[in-house]
């Protein structure tokens, strides 16, 4: 008797949900696996792996950033987490996706079933409930084997935190644990790091803290929210402009709207716009216009409650918080599965589209992408791009000469020359920006790969 076909789904977030749904339309049996009560990921700030704090809005307008199928119910331009929960909620039960999961259950391991590093004898999926201890009796794990599996448990979950180099006596922390601005209730606050939670959390302390300050390292590229009376990445939504010419026309733009960022404090940018994810707010200008925060350079040391920075500057704090981004992490599988040094090698899986194993092994990553303007139906097409492709493989050992066919040529695209998927863009070498796509390079090509692998008639309609 062969490897039953069934695949296991790890995640109920959007990359999750978005994962379940292509597999269950294309008729394939899946497990999905959650750590926490239900769905939604770190959308639910009740999740404890959840790194959203109160304030919390999308960065991304509601109509760039929705799931194509299900539109979401709300009237504001860029929603706040409680209503993306309550929309994810409603995503899981207009599709039936909630039956799918096993909720309170957390991976433990995915191995090759038999150690066969090749995924021909499937994955064998190593869980346990998620408050258990592992070989503490009756919670021990439970295995079961899969044919495939999709990683689906997000990209914002593990801290990348860096040491404070001296010794800081006041209280520390990462943004992941910041949930309230109550936290800052006069105190003297010091954000470390400029990005999008950085200067969100800075807005948000102004109003608590007794002073702000903001350390960066690098300068920015700051865009409103709001042009013309719009969301600002409603615009373009058009043919896309070669890559030259939209960096070109739009620093010019944000030149002429917040003028030069040197002038409230903060460094030039080391880069032209869109080679690194530009930060959407322009209430931390306006705030270090008024005076009601200070920019200052990168630590260099830290004494007591006095930090010390590069300029030769310091200033005393009483808390520093600490937005220094996240890692990829996904503890449960031996990072050589995914092509991957490893956490903290500065580098993502080296995956075929930021999905697919070079080697071709039965794993794939939902999920795992950065792009200015991807949203969710960036990931629901990843997930529908996997579903035709197991979809072939299963009409394949059933006979289907034609699907196997469709099968075997996407697997010989893994051994040949990739696709560029920068849209001609020279990206930052950061950590963060080693799994950074154009979204319509990358789109374009994710959907072309869908319709090759789709029948015939169904590629055509």
């Amino acid at each position: 008797m062969g490897l039953e076909r069934r695949v296991a789904v790890i995640g109920a977030g959007p990359s999750g949900l978005a994962a379940a749904r292509a597999l269950d339309r294309a008729g394939l049996a899946f497990d999905g696996y959650e750590a926490h009560a239900d769905v939604g990921g770190l959308w639910d700030i009740d999740n404890p792996r959840s790194t959203v704090y109160e304030s919390a809005h999308l960065i991304s307008s509601r109509t760039t950033t929705q799931f194509d199928e299900l539109p979401m119910d709300s009237a504001a331009d860029y929603p706040s987490h409680r209503e993306l929960l309550r929309y994810f909620r409603r995503y899981a039960d207009e599709f039936g996706l909630r039956d799918r999961f096993r909720f309170g259950t957390r991976v433990l391991g995915v191995e090759p079933a038999g150690g066969d590093d090749s995924g021909r004898s499937g994955w064998t999926v190593r869980s346990a409930p998620a408050g258990s201890v592992p070989g503490s009796g009756a919670d021990d794990a439970v295995e079961r084997t899969y044919s495939h599996v999709v990683i689906a448990n997000g990209t914002l979950a593990e801290p990348n935190v860096p040491t404070l180099p001296g010794t800081f006596d006041g209280e520390a922390l990462h943004s992941s644990a910041y949930k309230s601005a109550d936290v800052f209730a006069g105190k003297r606050v010091l954000v470390v790091g400029g990005g999008n939670s950085g200067c969100d959390i800075a807005v948000d302390a102004v109003h608590r803290a007794a002073s702000v300050d903001l350390s960066v390292r690098r300068g920015y590229w700051f865009v409103p929210r709001y042009l013309l009376g719009r969301p600002t990445d409603t615009l373009n939504q058009g043919r896309p402009l070669p890559a030259r010419v939209k960096q070109a026309v739009d620093s010019r733009l944000l030149r002429l709207l917040n003028g030069d960022p040197r002038r409230f404090g903060f460094p030039e940018p080391d880069h032209r716009i869109y080679e690194s994810h530009p930060v959407v707010n322009s209430l931390v200008l306006q705030h270090a216009g008024q005076g009601d925060l200070r920019v200052r350079p990168d630590v260099a040391r830290c004494d007591g409650r006095t930090v010390h920075f590069a300029d030769g500057s310091s200033g005393d704090y009483d808390l520093v918080l600490l937005a220094t981004g996240y890692r990829l992490d996904y503890p449960f599988l031996d990072p050589r599965h995914l092509a991957w040094a490893g956490p903290g090698s500065g580098t993502a899986p080296r995956l075929f589209c930021n999905i697919v194993p070079p080697s071709g092994n039965g794993l794939f990553v939902v999920g795992m992408l950065e792009a200015s303007g991807i949203g969710w139906q960036g990931r629901a097409e990843q997930a529908e791009l996997v579903a035709r492709y197991l979809a072939a493989v299963a009409a394949g050992d059933d006979g289907d000469v034609a699907a196997r066919e469709r099968a075997v040529r996407f697997r010989r695209r893994l051994t040949e020359p990739w696709p560029d998927l920068t849209g001609g863009y020279r990206y930052l070498g950061l950590e963060r920006m080693s799994y950074y796509v154009n979204k319509d390079a990358y789109r374009r090509t994710v959907r072309r790969l869908a319709d090759e692998l789709a029948p015939a008639a169904e590629s055509a309609a």
